[in-house]
């Protein structure tokens, strides 16, 4: 083994590699550096060819590392992540923070929350461009494992292996009523009461309705299906204007409701029992690496704070 050979080794092989092994295919690795398919097989052979020895196998069902490949591999991460970090710091000592930032986001966060979290970071980086989409929050994660946003904005904790989870803020559910309502001054109200009114629901997929459901069922009280549903729709705007109007009652986050509230058009009656809090959650691929416009409004969200 010729180990000089080593000193040929490229950055843009070893990122090869890492793509290869993340996307597990030659095709979508490729798309994913805007190389062909053939240039990405002549980055891996080349790479074969300098370390003298195979680094990947190739299999019906995509590729793996070989022994020797593992190694280079995860060399490969700390020589990347070194490199980017070099690049970050450089325009963090010129002051240059700029960049688009591609963003999926749940009901509540992107029409309550990041409003205002995106407008104090505009005031700190000015050159940041941010692309929000808003879906339910099934939809959202979808979104960050298709790679068609970066980042990601829920309302309930997930599981799956592929994503990064990390709580944000804090939420709390409120039953809230027209004002007028035949509840309205109640101290107290049990949900057995509140199964037995009109109720206006969230849509499946929304992490709100989510969120009610699991607190009913750990807690033992009513099901949400025994619920006199007048209702189902796909948006907190929509619940709140049909409750002002009078259709029925709905639990929703106090950050959708905030406004109306403090203007009297809505009412708070209190839940018997514990709150209904949640917490809503930034999501990530487990291997995405921030630029440095990713880690400055990153650093933001992890310090904006917000009242629940």
């Amino acid at each position: 083994m010729n180990l000089n050979q080593f000193r040929n080794i490229t950055l843009q092989q070893l990122e090869a590699l890492i793509n290869l092994v993340e996307e597990r295919s030659f095709s979508k690795a490729a798309k994913k550096m805007l190389l062909t398919q053939p240039s990405l097989s002549k980055h891996i052979k080349n790479l074969e060819i300098f370390a003298d020895t195979p680094v990947i196998n190739r299999t019906a069902n995509g590729v793996t590392l070989t022994e020797e490949g593992r190694i280079i591999y995860n060399m490969a991460k700390k020589i990347i992540k070194l490199r980017d970090e070099a690049r970050d710091k450089i325009r963090l000592s010129r002051d240059e923070i700029s960049g688009h930032i591609f963003v999926g986001a749940s009901t509540i966060p992107a029409t309550y929350i990041l409003p205002t979290v995106l407008t104090s970071l505009k005031a700190r980086h000015p050159d940041l461009h941010i692309h929000l989409k808003t879906s339910d929050s099934d939809e959202v994660i979808e979104m960050v494992l298709d790679d068609e946003v970066e980042l990601g904005f829920i309302g309930k904790q997930t599981h799956i292996k592929r994503l990064a989870c990390e709580p944000l803020w804090d939420d709390r559910l409120i039953l809230v009523v027209p004002r007028g309502h035949a509840w309205d001054g109640r101290e107290a109200l049990s949900f057995e009461e509140l199964a037995e009114a009109p109720f206006v629901s969230r849509e499946p997929g929304s992490a709100t309705l989510s969120v009610l459901e699991d607190h009913l069922e750990r807690h033992h009280l009513v099901h949400l299906r025994r619920f006199a549903i007048a209702a189902e729709v796909g948006s907190s705007e929509a619940v709140k204007e049909a409750v002002i109007a009078g259709l029925g009652v709905s639990v929703l986050s106090i950050h959708a409701v905030r406004r109306e509230l403090a203007q009297g058009l809505l009412v708070h009656v209190p839940l018997e029992g514990e709150e209904i809090r949640r917490r809503f959650y930034l999501i990530t691929k487990q291997h995405f690496l921030p630029a440095s416009h990713h880690q400055a409004f990153l650093e933001h969200l992890r310090t904006f704070r917000i009242e629940p």
